[in-house]
C-alpha cells in the first residue's frame, strides 16, 4: 500500500470523526454490482480482503471507493446502428434522419448494457487525523473529486478544502531554482517544467537533466516560472511538485521499503507495516513541505 499521486485536503477544525463512526457510515453505501441498465455503480469497498471498510494504524485511517463501470464502446454502438440503419433504409426506401439515428443509438445502448462487460477500479483515501488532513490517491482531479463527492453523500457533508500555503508552489519553486538551493530537508532532482507567464505560454521541460547553471537562470530571467519540479525529501521520498500543490510520482526509496520487507512474515503483516511506514513518512514530508511553502494561512493550521 504505497501511494503514487496525491491530492491533499484540510479537514474542518471541528472534525471529530472516528474509525468506528466512519466504518458505520461507509457500510451503509457499499459498492453494488451494476444492475441491468446502469452504466456505473459506486460504493465503498474493503481496503483488504476482509469485511472491514476501514484500516487503522496510529490514528491514520485508510478507506477506499470502488467504481464499477460497464464497458460499451461507442464503436460497438455505431456498428450496430449502422447495420440497423442500412436495414431500415433498404426496407422503407428513405434516409434515416439525425433524430431517428440518435433514438436508435439510445435504444441499442439499452439493449446492450445488460450484456456489457463490467470493470472495477478503486480510489484510496487516507484520513491523517493527527494532522487534520485528508489525502486522496489519484492521478487526476476528476477521480479525487469523485471520491470527495461520494464521501460527502455518505457523511452528510465533510467540508474539506484543498491544502493552501502562504507561498504559492510556483513562486517557491522558482525561487529555489533561482537561488540554486532547495529548502532544508529537500534536494532538487532532475525534472522541471518552466512556463512563460505571457500570452505565449511557452513551456520548457527538462527530464533527467541537471537543473543548474546559466541555462535555467536565463529562462527564469526571461520571465518563465516553475510549474513542476522534482524533489527528494531526506533521501527517503522522491516526488514531483506541481503548481496546484499536487504531489505526483511518489517514490518511496529502498531504505523505507526494506524496513517492512525485513520485518513482515505474512501478507497481512506486510500490509500493516507498509501502511504504517507510508503514513508516518508521508505525513512528516507533507508537514515539512508545507513549512517550506511558508506554512498555512492563519486559521488553517493543523489540528493536532
Amino acid at each position: 500500500m504505497w501511494f503514487k499521486n496525491i491530492f491533499i485536503y484540510r479537514l474542518p477544525e471541528n472534525c471529530a470523526i472516528t474509525a468506528e463512526a466512519l466504518q458505520e457510515k461507509l457500510a451503509r453505501k457499499p459498492l453494488m454490482p451494476c444492475s441491468g441498465l446502469d452504466k456505473q455503480s459506486r460504493g465503498w469497498v474493503s481496503c483488504r480482503n476482509d469485511d472491514r471498510l476501514v484500516h487503522v494504524a496510529n490514528k491514520h485511517i485508510l478507506f477506499a471507493l470502488g467504481v464499477e463501470q460497464k464497458l460499451l464502446p461507442a464503436s460497438i454502438i455505431n456498428r450496430y446502428a449502422k447495420e440497423r440503419i442500412a436495414d431500415i433504409e433498404a426496407q422503407q426506401g428513405y434516409k434515416v434522419g439525425r433524430k431517428e439515428t440518435k433514438d436508435l443509438k439510445e435504444a441499442i445502448t439499452e439493449e446492450l448494457l445488460p450484456r456489457a462487460f463490467a470493470v472495477q477500479r478503486t480510489t484510496y483515501a487516507w484520513l491523517d487525523l493527527p494532522n487534520g488532513r485528508l489525502i486522496i490517491e489519484a492521478a487526476s482531479a476528476t477521480k479525487a473529486e469523485e471520491l470527495l463527492e461520494f464521501l460527502n453523500k455518505t457523511l452528510d457533508e465533510l467540508p474539506v478544502k484543498p491544502l493552501q500555503t502562504e507561498i504559492s508552489p510556483v513562486a517557491a519553486m522558482t525561487d529555489w531554482l533561482a537561488g540554486e538551493e532547495a529548502p532544508i530537508g529537500f534536494s532538487i532532482d532532475q525534472e522541471l517544467e518552466l512556463r512563460a507567464t505571457g500570452d505565449s505560454r511557452a513551456t520548457v521541460r527538462y527530464a533527467n537533466h541537471a537543473l543548474e547553471g546559466e541555462e535555467i537562470l536565463a529562462h527564469i530571467a526571461a520571465g518563465k516560472r516553475a510549474t513542476r519540479l522534482g524533489l527528494t525529501w531526506n533521501n527517503r521520498i522522491s516526488f514531483v511538485l506541481t503548481e496546484q500543490l499536487q504531489i505526483k510520482r511518489l517514490t518511496f526509496l529502498d531504505i523505507i521499503k526494506e524496513e517492512s520487507s525485513t520485518l513482515a512474515d505474512t501478507a497481512d503483516e506486510m500490509f500493516e507495516l507498509d501502511f504504517t511506514l507510508m503514513t508516518g513518512e508521508l505525513a512528516k514530508m507533507i508537514t515539512e513541505l508545507t513549512t517550506a511553502l511558508g506554512g498555512e494561512p492563519a486559521g488553517k493550521q493543523p489540528l493536532g
